[in-house]
């Protein structure tokens, strides 16, 4: 599928997968939305390498999923410049690693109002504009349970969950979860394989080269 001049949105696109994501679209002449959080520095650099890489346009905002005004601003301004969005991927994410004894209500709060409840919103905020797809960042932790991650476990495979539900409301419309296995950025003191690998299935999904399973899953590591 050509995607240039499409229309992609990229949550959490300043850092890691996100960034590595808004690149490959940016290459196949897509118009990239790139959104930050608390980067702006980092959020900058990437509309301008998006631009150097051949965007047909980029759109740089600041987005806290968390916070409803900031979703619906984020999208208000999307509409206004483009009027559309042809893919919406669900990237923005955060992890704690303790044990659930270890974590306090606030840690539990910012992982579920991240990783789920916000990845939820936007996608409902964004719904009445999505053409084609919309891509949900799960993980191989939304498929097995591992200690220390009780409560990121328990977000991703809401992700999973949600993608599985939706894609049978929204029958003209792709709805894919994306499972990474532990990628190289951040979130996991950079260890595990090359974002840019997780980005390349990203965009491969979008483009229709990889289809998914009927629970709606693309496990990153059948296809790198």
């Amino acid at each position: 599928m050509d995607l240039k001049n499409k229309v992609v949105m990229v949550t959490g696109s300043s850092l890691g997968v996100g960034r590595e994501t808004a690149f490959k679209f940016a290459k196949e002449g897509c118009k990239v939305v790139v959104t930050y959080f608390k980067d702006k520095k980092e959020g900058e650099e990437v509309a301008k390498k998006c631009a150097s890489f051949g965007a047909a346009d980029v759109l740089l905002l600041q987005l806290n999923v968390m916070d409803n005004k900031s979703i619906k601003d984020c999208v208000k301004k999307t509409i206004e410049k483009f009027n559309h969005i042809n893919i919406l991927i669900n990237n923005a994410g955060i992890v704690i690693w303790k044990q659930l004894k270890e974590q306090s209500f606030e840690d539990i709060e910012n992982e579920m109002r991240t990783n789920l409840e916000g990845l939820i919103k936007m996608t409902r905020e964004c719904l009445p504009y999505i053409k084609e797809t919309i891509i949900n960042i799960s993980s191989s932790a939304g498929k097995s349970a591992f200690a220390c991650l009780s409560t990121y476990c328990a977000t991703k495979f809401g992700v999973r969950g949600f993608a599985q539900a939706l894609s049978q409301e929204l029958r003209s419309i792709n709805v894919y979860s994306v499972n990474p296995g532990s990628t190289a950025t951040r979130m996991t003191n950079f260890a595990g394989a090359k974002p840019e690998k997780v980005a390349d299935v990203i965009l491969r999904t979008a483009k229709g080269e990889i289809k998914a399973d009927l629970s709606r899953d693309i496990d990153v590591w059948k296809f790198v």
